[in-house]
């Protein structure tokens, strides 16, 4: 990392790695005050070639271990598939980069421990690009939340339904709680709680042809999760396959004051829900800002729709639309802040792996009937 002391001008060198999804966060990077996008990886060479001279980044690399063997790349911003997360992020810190990577942090429990150690052993940063967890809804509801405006949290509860037919490689079959953090990062980080147990159900049955993969028979999977020093109770529901439903990505938050509601659907604000007044006024639908305030002013733009740069004549967001609810600048905000700053980004390497695992055990669970699992110490804060 270049500088020493943490300071305004300290840069972390930054390589993206995976140009799909990935592509997205270049023009944050290469605009954020305190890093310098050095590198890009894509096996593709075609792919490769066609964002570097986009985006006029000069490194490129098709090898992720060639990529990694280069010193003046100090972090790597991991967009691979999911199969790929786990083995990217140990040779990453392997080799001696910070790691931020896109969600999940793995598909074992196994891994997720690894991953953990190594961080620690190394001393190197690790963070899950949960991208729920730093969209406007959620930082209007949290910032509700920590103002007391809400009074006692009582229960949550998220959901993330998605059809994935169609989907290539390792999709078909998936078990949904494998793929949980969009719904059970919210659920915990509300109020900086750990998972300590789940249990969860199955619901209804996939076609024959997609249960081969994984031995995942599952339509839904709801679970409940139990938060540490904390008598709330989460709810998460998952689905990939064979049910009928437009995307969603919810989050309800009930409170002895206030209960908020929020749940993507185009055009639909989230509704907050008021106690002890007239029936008529307890519902009300709420605009929700982009908090654009929060990061640097490079790229504050980012925070909402596509952006065009006449003096660049480039469109400087994708198909996203601000991606993710206006996430995408302040997860590389954190990232980039914590490396500055010698801290830990949120959610860290222990928190991130609190967060996969609840769904990968939740999916145990369910295998088993819904047997209640515990969460590992070693995946909560101390």
């Amino acid at each position: 990392m270049a500088g020493g002391k943490a300071g305004s001008d300290r840069k972390v060198r930054i390589a993206v790695v995976g140009l799909g999804f990935g592509a997205e966060f270049i023009p944050i990077h290469q605009r954020h005050p305190h890093v310098e996008l050095v590198a890009i990886c894509q096996r593709s060479q075609d792919k490769l070639d066609q964002v570097g001279k986009q985006y006029a980044v000069e490194r490129r690399y098709t090898s992720y271990a060639d990529l990694l063997k280069d010193k003046g790349v100090d972090a790597v911003h991991i967009n691979s598939p999911i199969p790929d997360h786990a083995p990217m992020t140990l040779a990453a810190l392997e080799a001696g980069k910070h790691v931020m990577c896109t969600v999940p942090m793995a598909t074992s429990v196994d891994d997720c421990r690894k991953i953990v150690e190594l961080s620690a052993k190394t001393g190197l940063k690790y963070m899950m690009a949960e991208t729920v967890v730093y969209a406007r809804e959620f930082l209007f509801i949290k910032q509700m939340h920590d103002r007391g405006e809400l009074g006692k949290i009582q229960f949550v509860q998220a959901s993330h339904q998605q059809d994935m037919d169609g989907w290539p490689n390792y999709w078909p079959g998936l078990p949904p709680m494998h793929y949980a953090t969009h719904c059970v990062g919210p659920c915990l980080a509300l109020e900086r709680k750990d998972a300590t147990e789940v249990s969860c159900f199955g619901s209804g049955r996939i076609r024959e042809e997609l249960i081969g993969k994984y031995g995942s028979p599952f339509a839904i999977e709801s679970a409940h999760v139990k938060l540490r020093d904390s008598d709330v109770v989460a709810r998460v529901i998952r689905s990939l396959f064979d049910t009928a439903r437009q995307y969603r990505e919810s989050f309800d938050v009930y409170g002895s004051k206030k209960s908020f509601e929020w749940q993507l659907c185009e055009g639909e604000e989230p509704v907050l829900h008021t106690a002890k007044v007239p029936e008529p006024e307890i519902p009300k639908r709420v605009p929700v800002p982009d908090f654009a305030h929060l990061l640097p002013e490079p790229i504050q733009r980012f925070t909402t729709g596509g952006v065009y740069d006449a003096d660049e004549h480039q469109h400087l967001s994708f198909t996203q639309g601000g991606g993710h609810g206006g996430s995408h600048p302040h997860l590389v905000h954190e990232f980039a802040s914590a490396l500055v700053e010698g801290r830990d980004p949120y959610p860290n390497a222990r928190q991130s792996a609190n967060w996969t695992c609840t769904g990968l055990l939740a999916h145990e669970s369910a295998l088993e009937g819904g047997v209640i699992k515990k969460l590992p110490e070693w995946s909560m804060s101390s």
